[in-house]
Protein backbone atom coordinates (compact mmCIF):
# COMPACT_ATOMS: atom_id res chain seq x y z
CA UNK A 1 0.00 0.00 0.00
CA UNK A 2 1.59 3.41 -1.43
CA UNK A 3 2.43 5.67 2.00
CA UNK A 4 0.53 9.40 2.58
CA UNK A 5 2.97 11.59 1.15
CA UNK A 6 3.75 14.49 3.52
CA UNK A 7 5.71 17.92 4.13
CA UNK A 8 7.13 19.32 7.05
CA UNK A 9 7.34 22.57 8.26
CA UNK A 10 9.92 23.37 10.39
CA UNK A 11 11.54 26.97 11.97
CA UNK A 12 14.73 25.73 13.74
CA UNK A 13 16.67 22.71 14.89
CA UNK A 14 13.90 20.51 13.58
CA UNK A 15 14.46 17.85 16.28
CA UNK A 16 10.94 16.74 15.57
CA UNK A 17 11.62 16.18 11.82
CA UNK A 18 14.67 14.12 12.37
CA UNK A 19 12.05 11.80 14.36
CA UNK A 20 9.30 11.80 11.93
CA UNK A 21 12.11 11.48 9.10
CA UNK A 22 13.71 8.67 10.33
CA UNK A 23 10.59 6.67 11.58
CA UNK A 24 9.12 7.06 7.82
CA UNK A 25 12.10 4.50 6.89
CA UNK A 26 10.68 2.13 9.08
CA UNK A 27 8.51 -0.88 7.42
CA UNK A 28 5.49 -0.36 9.27
CA UNK A 29 5.42 3.56 8.75
CA UNK A 30 1.92 4.90 6.93
CA UNK A 31 3.83 7.98 5.54
CA UNK A 32 6.64 9.30 3.68
CA UNK A 33 9.05 12.53 3.93
CA UNK A 34 8.42 14.49 0.64
CA UNK A 35 9.52 18.09 1.99
CA UNK A 36 11.25 19.96 4.48
CA UNK A 37 10.33 23.62 4.19
CA UNK A 38 11.15 26.36 5.91
CA UNK A 39 10.49 30.32 6.80
CA UNK A 40 13.92 30.46 7.99
CA UNK A 41 16.52 29.86 5.37
CA UNK A 42 19.58 29.16 7.27
CA UNK A 43 16.79 26.48 10.06
CA UNK A 44 19.17 24.13 10.63
CA UNK A 45 17.18 21.23 9.83
CA UNK A 46 16.96 21.56 6.50
CA UNK A 47 20.88 21.25 6.62
CA UNK A 48 19.51 17.90 8.22
CA UNK A 49 17.63 17.44 5.42
CA UNK A 50 19.82 17.59 2.16
CA UNK A 51 22.09 15.34 4.19
CA UNK A 52 19.13 12.93 4.05
CA UNK A 53 18.44 13.28 0.05
CA UNK A 54 14.90 15.09 1.43
CA UNK A 55 13.71 17.71 -0.99
CA UNK A 56 14.07 21.39 0.79
CA UNK A 57 12.67 24.70 0.32
CA UNK A 58 12.77 28.05 2.47
CA UNK A 59 11.07 31.23 2.20
CA UNK A 60 11.51 34.19 4.76
CA UNK A 61 8.25 35.40 5.94
CA UNK A 62 9.48 38.79 6.31
CA UNK A 63 8.08 41.71 4.55
CA UNK A 64 5.18 39.17 3.61
CA UNK A 65 1.37 39.41 4.35
CA UNK A 66 0.68 35.99 6.23
CA UNK A 67 -1.95 34.78 3.60
CA UNK A 68 0.82 35.44 0.87
CA UNK A 69 3.71 33.40 2.60
CA UNK A 70 1.45 30.62 3.42
CA UNK A 71 0.68 30.28 -0.06
CA UNK A 72 4.15 30.60 -1.29
CA UNK A 73 4.79 27.77 1.66
CA UNK A 74 1.82 25.55 0.57
CA UNK A 75 2.46 25.72 -3.59
CA UNK A 76 5.38 24.47 -2.83
CA UNK A 77 4.36 21.58 -0.21
CA UNK A 78 1.69 20.46 -3.67
CA UNK A 79 4.48 20.63 -6.11
CA UNK A 80 6.95 18.37 -3.96
CA UNK A 81 3.35 16.00 -4.32
CA UNK A 82 2.26 16.29 -0.92
CA UNK A 83 -0.89 14.90 0.95
CA UNK A 84 -1.02 16.60 3.94
CA UNK A 85 1.31 19.35 5.93
CA UNK A 86 2.95 18.11 9.21
CA UNK A 87 4.22 21.14 11.50
CA UNK A 88 7.09 20.85 13.50
CA UNK A 89 8.73 23.33 15.48
CA UNK A 90 6.97 25.69 12.71
CA UNK A 91 6.44 28.71 14.78
CA UNK A 92 3.90 30.49 12.24
CA UNK A 93 0.38 30.72 12.66
CA UNK A 94 -1.47 29.41 9.83
CA UNK A 95 -3.45 31.99 7.95
CA UNK A 96 -7.57 30.55 8.38
CA UNK A 97 -7.90 30.46 4.47
CA UNK A 98 -4.82 27.75 4.37
CA UNK A 99 -6.02 25.81 7.11
CA UNK A 100 -9.63 25.81 5.87
CA UNK A 101 -8.16 24.55 2.68
CA UNK A 102 -6.17 21.77 4.10
CA UNK A 103 -9.31 20.80 6.73
CA UNK A 104 -8.05 16.99 8.73
CA UNK A 105 -4.54 17.64 6.57
CA UNK A 106 -2.49 19.42 8.97
CA UNK A 107 -1.26 17.94 12.14
CA UNK A 108 1.25 19.44 14.98
CA UNK A 109 2.47 18.84 18.26
CA UNK A 110 1.78 20.85 21.14
CA UNK A 111 4.28 20.91 24.38
CA UNK A 112 1.30 20.56 26.84
CA UNK A 113 -1.14 18.22 27.89
CA UNK A 114 -4.23 20.11 25.80
CA UNK A 115 -6.73 21.45 26.09
CA UNK A 116 -4.10 23.10 29.14
CA UNK A 117 -1.84 25.72 28.55
CA UNK A 118 -2.50 26.53 24.65
CA UNK A 119 -0.03 29.16 23.21
CA UNK A 120 3.73 29.45 24.48
CA UNK A 121 5.22 28.92 27.61
CA UNK A 122 3.35 26.21 28.60
CA UNK A 123 6.62 24.21 30.26
CA UNK A 124 6.42 27.24 32.74
CA UNK A 125 2.77 27.60 33.16
CA UNK A 126 2.15 23.43 33.84
CA UNK A 127 5.09 24.41 36.73
CA UNK A 128 3.57 27.80 38.49
CA UNK A 129 0.30 25.58 38.31
CA UNK A 130 1.66 22.68 40.09
CA UNK A 131 0.83 20.29 38.07
CA UNK A 132 2.13 16.94 38.47
CA UNK A 133 2.50 16.31 34.96
CA UNK A 134 3.20 17.97 31.86
CA UNK A 135 3.62 16.12 28.37
CA UNK A 136 2.77 16.90 24.66
CA UNK A 137 -0.25 16.55 22.40
CA UNK A 138 -0.31 15.52 18.55
CA UNK A 139 -3.55 17.46 17.25
CA UNK A 140 -5.18 18.21 13.88
CA UNK A 141 -4.66 22.23 13.09
CA UNK A 142 -8.08 24.13 12.61
CA UNK A 143 -8.32 27.76 12.99
CA UNK A 144 -8.35 28.45 16.24
CA UNK A 145 -5.22 28.08 18.24
CA UNK A 146 -4.28 24.36 19.31
CA UNK A 147 -7.72 23.51 19.61
CA UNK A 148 -8.25 20.99 17.06
CA UNK A 149 -8.90 16.92 17.74
CA UNK A 150 -6.43 15.34 19.44
CA UNK A 151 -5.11 12.35 18.18
CA UNK A 152 -2.40 11.27 21.12
CA UNK A 153 -0.90 12.24 24.29
CA UNK A 154 1.47 11.53 26.32
CA UNK A 155 2.32 12.40 29.83
CA UNK A 156 5.62 13.72 31.46
CA UNK A 157 6.17 13.57 35.26
CA UNK A 158 7.13 16.93 36.77
CA UNK A 159 9.83 16.65 39.19
CA UNK A 160 10.90 18.81 41.91
CA UNK A 161 13.32 21.58 40.75
CA UNK A 162 11.84 21.22 37.48
CA UNK A 163 12.71 24.37 35.82
CA UNK A 164 11.32 24.67 31.77
CA UNK A 165 14.75 24.16 30.78
CA UNK A 166 14.91 20.49 32.36
CA UNK A 167 11.67 20.10 31.73
CA UNK A 168 11.45 20.47 28.37
CA UNK A 169 14.43 18.28 27.73
CA UNK A 170 11.91 15.51 29.03
CA UNK A 171 9.53 16.63 26.66
CA UNK A 172 11.12 16.84 24.11
CA UNK A 173 12.13 13.32 23.98
CA UNK A 174 8.40 11.76 24.82
CA UNK A 175 7.68 13.90 21.32
CA UNK A 176 10.34 12.40 19.52
CA UNK A 177 8.51 8.83 20.55
CA UNK A 178 4.97 10.34 20.29
CA UNK A 179 5.01 12.37 17.18
CA UNK A 180 5.76 9.60 14.39
CA UNK A 181 3.46 6.86 15.92
CA UNK A 182 0.81 9.05 16.17
CA UNK A 183 1.02 10.66 12.81
CA UNK A 184 1.35 7.08 11.33
CA UNK A 185 -1.86 5.84 13.01
CA UNK A 186 -3.78 8.41 12.04
CA UNK A 187 -2.91 8.02 8.38
CA UNK A 188 -3.16 4.84 8.65
CA UNK A 189 -6.54 4.96 9.39
CA UNK A 190 -7.06 7.21 6.63
CA UNK A 191 -6.08 5.02 4.38
CA UNK A 192 -8.59 2.08 6.03
CA UNK A 193 -11.15 5.29 4.86
CA UNK A 194 -9.80 5.92 1.29
CA UNK A 195 -9.78 1.58 1.00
Amino acid sequence: MPKAKVAIFISGGGTNMAALLYASRLADCHYEVVLVASNQEDAAGLNLAKIEEIATFAHSHKGMERAEHDAVMERAAQDAGAEYIVLAGYMRILSEEFVSRWTGKIINIHPSLLPKYKGLDTHQRAIDAGDSHGGATVHLVTPELDSGAILEQVRVAIMPGDTTETLAERVKLAEHQLYPRALSAYLASKETVRD
